[in-house]
């Protein structure tokens, strides 16, 4: 006899438990392969699974319990209410990105005239959720996304298709692909790379063994990038700019500092996320 939906819901509770993983994720799972809404899922309880459908599910279950994570098994991740595929070449979105987004917009509004016609990049991509997001909640800026990973631009090409985004999507490193074309920016948003490599012994394996090392890492200290970015910006940014970085927590004052050091007369502040953690740092020209 297969098990009913609260019976398989239990299982999948204690052993993923066992095995350090969140509790919730049995649930998540379930609702994949029963194709079904979180309400729907708990209207049937007392359902029973068929034979297939609990095969399938043990199967991903003990996967996740092995560290595989569960968007690269569902295939998507919701970002800012909408949903995204998400694979292994791409870092899965963060709710701490929705937060750079969320301060950004609210910065266009403050910052520049009403309908001005604004152009943004968001560098390093990956998915293309911020360059997605960017043009879907303020349709008339233009955006370009970049990144160095060409599968990685395939997911984001996909994702702006399947969310009709108009975005320009470039391949190269860094902010590279715009210097040559000469693009000069309004705004300029990116989460890099920014995980100190000797952090890695303490990241989960979800995280090390399943997402691209590229997207993860920034050097010994974790900030090689944003030296990078400094080197760079001063080639790509308008007289009257905001440029917005998400940064590791405890990264906030260092990058505020290279910032300052690059446009001193700049305004440079570090904004805290939701749970209280220095995120985000942004500069105003």
């Amino acid at each position: 006899m297969t098990k009913k939906v609260y019976e398989a819901l239990n299982w999948a509770s204690s052993f993923l438990t066992e095995h350090k993983r969140d509790a919730n994720a049995g649930e998540i799972l379930l609702q994949h392969v029963l194709k079904m809404s979180r309400s729907e899922l708990l209207a049937n309880l007392h359902a029973h699974l068929t034979a297939q459908q609990e095969e399938q599910w043990i199967e991903k279950v003990k996967k996740h319990a092995q560290g595989v994570p569960i968007q690269h098994m569902i295939g998507t991740e919701e970002f800012y209410g909408r949903v995204f595929q998400v694979n292994p070449h791409v870092l899965i979105p963060r709710p701490e990105t929705e937060e750079l987004i969320w301060y950004a917009l609210k910065r266009i509004k403050q910052y520049f005239p009403e309908n001005e016609p604004l152009t943004m990049a968001d560098i390093g991509t990956g998915s293309g959720i911020i360059a997605i997001t960017m043009k879907l909640e303020q349709p008339d800026l233009t955006v370009y996304a970049v990144d160095v990973s060409e599968t990685a631009l395939e997911t984001a090409k996909t994702n702006g298709k399947m969310l009709q985004a108009d975005v320009n999507w470039l391949h190269g490193d860094l902010l590279n692909p715009l210097i040559e074309a000469g693009i000069q920016l309004d705004l300029l948003l990116s989460n890099p790379p920014y995980i100190p490599l000797s952090d890695k012994t303490e990241l989960s394996t979800v995280v090390v063994d399943h997402e691209p090392h590229l997207a993860l890492f920034g050097g010994e200290d974790g900030l090689d990038l944003y030296r990078r970015f400094c080197e760079q910006l001063p080639y790509v940014l308008k007289e009257k700019a905001i440029v917005g970085f998400e940064v590791g927590a405890g990264q906030g004052v260092a990058v505020q500092q290279l910032l300052q050091q690059t446009f001193p007369k700049a305004s440079v502040q570090v904004e805290n996320d939701i749970n209280g953690k220095d995120r985000m740092v942004f500069l105003q020209m």
